[in-house]
């Protein structure tokens, strides 16, 4: 039998993530992804790469955002687009449990999009230029305990098919790597 787990984009491409400049916030996630990856080959699980919401929308040069910017109706219309081919396969390895177990999904806490258990928020909006207080504003961005968009629309289609009992899903969380290693 095949175990299936789907992933979000970055933990197979980490090319895709917004240009990050803390090295030790870096160095944690990239270890953590290793890690996770090793066990997950190791045990012969097959991984689905989901689609970035982000990098298809915005490209590679994009800023980085909070998930309030992304919490509007045309990015979570974009999320669902991307999403229902993910959901039919999702479906299709669920129709045959005999051939494929579904172990579910990890996301990656912290990420607008991605975050399964936290998210970033904060009151980012408008132009750069003339801004006053540019400082104060980035750091008003804050860890809160909610998913980002992209996996909270995930939730809301995989809740409309009632499959929320056959799917877990959980994160990649370099303070908490049990929760990722666990799903393997």
């Amino acid at each position: 039998m095949k175990k299936i787990l789907f992933v979000s984009h970055c933990i197979l491409n980490t090319a895709s993530k917004v240009v990050l400049y803390n090295q030790a916030d870096i160095d944690a996630e990239e270890d953590l992804r290793v890690r996770f990856l090793t066990k997950a080959v190791q045990s012969g699980v097959q991984l689905v790469q989901l689609p970035c919401p982000e990098f298809t929308l915005y490209g590679s040069q994009r800023w980085g955002h909070v998930s309030n910017q992304f919490d509007n109706v045309f990015f979570r219309n974009h999320c669902r687009k991307i999403l229902q081919p993910i959901l039919d396969q999702m479906k299709e390895y669920l129709q045959h449990g005999e051939m494929f177990e579904v172990l579910g999904v990890v996301g990656i806490d912290g990420s607008p999009s991605c975050g399964v258990d936290y998210t970033c928020e904060a009151n980012w909006f408008g132009s750069f230029e003339g801004r006053t207080g540019l400082q104060e504003t980035l750091d008003s961005c804050v860890l809160v305990k909610k998913s980002g968009i992209f996996m909270q629309v995930l939730k809301d289609m995989i809740q409309e098919e009632q499959l929320q009992d056959k799917i877990k899903i959980s994160s990649l969380f370099a303070p908490e790597p049990e929760k990722c290693l666990n799903m393997i």
